[in-house]
């Protein structure tokens, strides 16, 4: 058999589309991959289009065999990563990789190698992914929890790259864990009584986001973001358009009573984002809205009913953490969201994460409201 691999840079529109496209033909036989919207992936991979690349620099790639497409990958450098201290994961030096498809084990280890060939020329001295793009896009590579399909916004990969990835000589550099739980169910005694001091603090105010200040809500919550997540290991911080911009796609499925703001005396101090599980709508869709994926879609955002609903990001700010009114105000915004999310979109399950392995103060939330890990991400390293 003829298995002479050719990479090459992605340069034109159509070497785009190839490198959109393999994804789906890869993963057409797994019936737990949720097919992305195209022109979600399309936009996260173009320049003018995606703020990150106003701080940093990709090069795709994508492999052909006999002149067929049978792999991509992205190289990356973020700058403002670069500047991060080295002992938060990034630093300097750090490039990464990511968005990874690939036929077999011999087409990874060709693009993998042109990846990191990219990454030293541009002086970088460690290899850090996969990420799609930045930390902030599905990080991480899916090594347990194939079994049931991901929520909105994380990623799903064959179980055979992590052979792959662990023999182009990548180590394990963190892992990241999503918790599920029975939402139907009451939490136990102790997160109640929480609730109930909580509750019985008057400088504690608890509020919905309110959707009709839309654009200052998000960058309240977000400002509370950088703030509360920038100890965090792999942190990089969201500019200003970043901010805008996800504002923009996210703003479809923000329902009011599912993201919540805390609020000590009058000032914003936490926040907690439940989203519905879209990818239980999206999953019909294979990508497209065209031509009725828009209708689909549009009438189940009027009011959507939901098996999931998915908690990717919370934050209170970093004079309040490990502080017994952080746990207060993180119980009573769980318990606020968990009702609506069950009495307003039918839900039974809820999703956290994802959680850095060695982020205490969140796993001891969530394994304290009795929820267990699900599925496992681990992020690699290697030196270049």
């Amino acid at each position: 058999m003829n298995t002479h691999i050719t990479v090459r840079s992605v340069e034109t529109g159509k070497d785009r589309k190839a490198f959109v496209e393999l994804a789906f033909r890869l993963n057409a036989g797994d019936r737990n991959w949720v097919p992305p919207l195209k022109q979600e992936v399309y936009g996260l991979i173009t320049p003018g289009k995606n703020p990150w690349f106003g701080h940093a620099e990709a090069q795709l790639f994508v492999a052909e065999r006999d002149g067929r497409v049978v792999g991509r990958i992205s190289a990356h450098i973020d700058h403002l990563a670069l500047v991060q201290p080295a002992a938060q994961g990034m630093g300097p030096g750090t490039g990464n990789w990511g968005m990874m498809e690939a036929e077999d084990e011999t087409i990874f280890q060709a693009l993998i190698a042109h990846a990191e060939d990219w990454l030293r020329a541009k002086g970088m001295l460690r290899s850090l992914g996969p990420f799609g793009l930045s930390v902030w896009d599905e990080p991480g590579l899916l090594v347990s929890g194939f079994e049931h399909p991901p929520t909105v916004m994380m990623g799903h990969n064959s179980s055979a790259y992590r052979g792959w990835v662990e023999a182009a000589g990548y180590a394990p550099a963190k892992s990241l864990y999503t918790y599920e739980l029975d939402i139907t169910q009451e939490f136990p005694p102790l997160v109640q009584r929480i609730i109930q001091s909580g509750q019985r603090n008057g400088r504690i105010v608890i509020r919905k986001v309110d959707k009709r200040r839309f654009n200052e809500e998000a960058a309240l919550i977000l400002g509370i973001l950088n703030d509360a997540w920038s100890d965090n290991w792999g942190f990089v911080p969201l500019t200003d358009a970043e901010i805008a911009y996800a504002g923009r796609k996210l703003k479809p499925i923000v329902f009011e009573d599912l993201i919540r703001i805390a609020e000590v005396e009058g000032e914003p101090v936490a926040f907690m984002i439940t989203l519905p599980d879209l990818n239980e709508a999206q999953k019909t869709l294979n990508g497209s809205l065209f031509p009725f994926g828009w209708a689909k879609l549009l009438w189940w955002l009027r009011a959507p009913k939901v098996k999931t609903t998915r908690v990717p990001l919370m934050g209170v700010v970093k004079r309040l953490q490990a502080s017994r009114l952080a746990s207060q105000i993180a119980f009573m915004m769980i318990e606020q969201t968990r009702r609506a999310a069950v009495a307003d979109y039918g839900a039974s399950r809820g999703e956290i994460g994802w959680i850095l392995e060695d982020n205490q103060g969140m796993r001891a939330i969530a394994e304290t409201i009795e929820s267990r890990i699900n599925r496992e991400y681990v992020i690699y390293e290697k030196a270049l």
